[in-house]
């Protein structure tokens, strides 16, 4: 999971170079199928594609569908929010992953787990806001950010939703078997726009972002995920979404963006402590699970 929030990280900064220059659904369609191609021949070569893991193929359509769907309403919201207002609104998919992880898997969160889920909100608010009190106090709730609620609270049943659907295919083959049929749902949902784009005339930027979404923030994490997702608990495996704006401070140094101001890297700092509270846990699994579901 640590991995896997320094590779969302990087979507995050590279996205933001490329915003409105491809439609969201032509681009998400675009990412899963290449994201597909990778995962698919991975497991061919490595486990083989065997027809038991692909049983009950509805698992597969209603977890794709939800995941697209997470992606597409971002993309939307983000044509009405600003990237810090959505961001904030981010900040709230573990504590949502901590109430759909009850409501599916019976999963029971510590005090210490509430504590460390509340420090790391709050790093996670600094990161985002730059340690400005006013720019927080100046958040509106507006179209975009409600577009974008929705889409986290996608987010965050899918995780405690993979280890309930989930009847002991390797990660690999699960995620495979998301990816082909969460292309189809968003090719069949964007096809108007994936004809409208004219793919020719996309600058050479937005060729790497959409091969750094598909291979890494694709790809890879979504079988990190599906690896992470069935050995910890689910608001434990959201919980690492709030180093993902530390990990954007880091990239955005990469690709040549100014260092924030000092107070900022007090957010990093809060965050670290969060997931040591996580990694800690109180002498047994900080999420008890009353029932093997």
């Amino acid at each position: 999971m640590l991995l896997f929030s320094a590779l969302v990280g990087g979507s995050f900064s590279l996205g933001a170079q490329v915003a409105g220059e491809i439609a969201p659904a032509a681009l998400n369609a675009l990412r899963f199928a290449i994201a597909a191609a990778v995962v698919g021949s991975v497991v061919a070569a490595t486990t083989g594609l065997k027809r038991a893991n692909f049983c009950a193929p509805w698992r597969f359509v209603m977890m794709g569908t939800i995941f697209g769907g997470y992606f597409l309403l971002m993309f939307h919201g983000l044509r009405y929010a600003t990237s810090v207002s959505t961001a904030a609104v981010y900040t709230l998919t573990p504590i949502m992953a901590a109430g759909f992880g009850w409501l599916l898997l019976r999963q029971i969160t510590t005090k210490r787990m509430a504590l460390a889920l509340a420090i790391g909100a709050l790093g996670a608010m600094i990161v985002i806001f730059r340690a400005d009190w006013q720019a927080f106090m100046r958040l509106e709730i507006g179209k975009g950010e409600v577009i974008y609620f929705f889409g986290c609270v996608a987010h965050a049943v899918y995780t405690p939703l993979v280890r309930r659907l989930n009847r002991g295919e390797p990660a690999g083959s699960f995620t495979f078997g998301m990816l082909i049929a969460g292309t189809v749902v968003l090719t069949l949902f964007g096809w108007r726009d994936i004809v409208a784009t004219d793919w020719g005339a996309l600058r050479p930027l937005v060729w790497i972002t959409i091969a750094y979404l598909a291979v890494f923030a694709s790809a890879a994490t979504f079988v990190l995920l599906q690896f992470a997702t069935l050995r910890l608990p689910s608001a434990k495996v959201m919980a690492y979404n709030y180093l993902v704006p530390s990990w954007v401070i880091l990239w955005d140094l990469g690709v040549g963006f100014s260092l924030p101001n000092g107070l900022v890297f007090l957010g990093p700092v809060l965050s670290i402590l969060a997931l040591t509270l996580l990694l800690r846990g109180d002498g047994h699994n900080a999420f008890d699970t009353k029932a093997d579901v």
